[in-house]
């Protein structure tokens, strides 16, 4: 009777053991966490080749083959491989899918590295176990990083970094055309007799401290008269223009100074001219073009950058990459206000000038300043109204460097 229980009881354990066993065998082996899908909208970002022309704006999308655990989304990456920045994101897991939303736009023309690092994880405790690295290039040409405001002109007259968008009734005669190249996408035309675009709040656009402008523009000189290429209230913001012999051009601007004997604003030019003429106060650089300046701007594509470096008190005007002309406001004399100069300031609002950036004329239509001239009432189809193709604007609150200003040219020449 005991070796007869005895053996009960053995081959019960033993049907145990192989149930046991069996039901283990059953359980499924967790899922490794391998990356499925990428896109930035409907483009593809996981194929052999690095993606281009991606939206400034977009988000990512990546698809794994499990869920993923939120706690490792640290493990993501997005990084502007020109400098090897990381950019700040919002990253947000849901089962299987992670978005990854940049916190700042991207900035036209500039390569990326997208990093799932190899301590992402499933929510099963498998990580990628390697690093899985993807790259993409965002659509036009390049931009330093950085940038305030930046027109594209991409069918449209808004903004694409800030929100210094125009409204209907500020756009008057635009057209978008074909631009300089096929990467740099279209440009805005102005036909030199009502073309405007308008922009409200213009004064931010200003800084009392580093600054740079930095635009591309085709004057067209069939109408035979200047150019007022763009105006925030004339010389009381800024102002860009190209005189109707296409012999130099100029930046016109409004500096705050603190000099203790009244602070206050002034005005000064950064002008360009076709000679390497010195003969100014404060000039310390100019480059002789040997009388041909007009071949270089009249009818053609050209990128025109100024830039003022509050920690030297220096002004420079680039053309296509290359430092075209240079002044030092410590050089004027002993007491005069551009020796205190801290930046651009707007003079403030002043019954001629509305505080409105124009693109295509000296000031906005919200104004009369120089309506008592031939070439500076906007009403007049004959003023210097800006003929010809503009694009890629962009204003920046702080100094360009060399090597940045030869980036955006090589980036973005015909």
């Amino acid at each position: 009777m005991q070796i007869k229980q005895f053996f009960l009881k053995t081959l019960a354990w033993v049907m145990f053991l192989a149930l046991f066993t069996a039901c283990k065998k059953d359980d499924p082996e967790p899922t490794p966490l391998t990356l499925v899908s990428l896109r930035a909208g409907t483009i593809d970002l996981n194929g052999a080749t690095s993606a281009t022309n991606i939206p400034v704006g977009t988000n990512i999308v990546a698809e794994f083959s499990t869920e993923v655990d939120d706690a490792s989304k640290s493990a993501i990456t997005l990084t502007r491989t020109t400098d090897n920045v990381n950019l700040a994101t919002t990253i947000t897991v849901s089962g299987k899918t992670i978005t990854i939303a940049p916190n700042e736009i991207f900035g036209t023309g500039t390569p990326f590295t997208l990093r799932f690092g190899s301590a992402l994880r499933s929510t099963a405790g498998l990580t990628l176990g390697t690093n899985t690295d993807r790259s993409f290039t965002s659509e036009g040409t390049f931009a330093a990083p950085g940038a305030f405001a930046h027109w594209t002109f991409e069918d449209n007259a808004n903004d694409i970094v800030g929100t210094y968008d125009p409204t209907a009734n500020q756009i008057v005669a635009i057209t978008y055309v074909a631009g300089r190249k096929a990467a740099a996408g279209k440009a805005a035309s102005f036909n030199g007799t009502t073309s405007i675009i308008e922009i409200s709040n213009g004064s931010g656009l200003m800084n009392n401290g580093s600054w740079a402008l930095s635009l591309w523009v085709k004057p067209n000189s069939s109408l035979g008269k200047g150019h007022f290429v763009l105006g925030l209230g004339g010389v009381n913001g800024f102002q860009f223009e190209i005189p109707g012999n296409y012999e130099n051009c100029k930046l016109a601007a409004s500096y705050a100074h603190t000099n203790p004997a009244g602070a206050g604003t002034t005005t000064e030019d950064l002008w360009v001219d076709a000679t390497g003429n010195l003969g100014w106060q404060g000039w310390t650089f100019s480059k002789d073009y040997a009388g041909a300046f007009d071949d270089l701007i009249k009818d053609q594509w050209v990128n025109m950058v100024f830039v003022y470096n509050a920690t030297d008190r220096t002004g420079t005007a680039y053309v296509n990459g290359e430092r075209a002309k240079a002044q030092d406001f410590d050089n004027w004399p002993a007491g005069d206000n551009k020796r205190f100069v801290t930046g651009l300031q707007w003079q403030g609002a002043l019954p001629l000038v509305a505080n409105e950036l124009a693109f295509g004329f000296i000031r906005s239509r919200n104004g009369t300043l120089f309506a008592d001239t031939d070439w500076g009432d906007y009403a007049k189809p004959g003023a210097n109204h800006f003929h010809g193709l503009l694009d890629d604007v962009i204003i920046y609150k702080k100094a360009l460097t060399q090597a940045e200003i030869t980036a955006m040219y090589n980036s973005g020449k015909p």
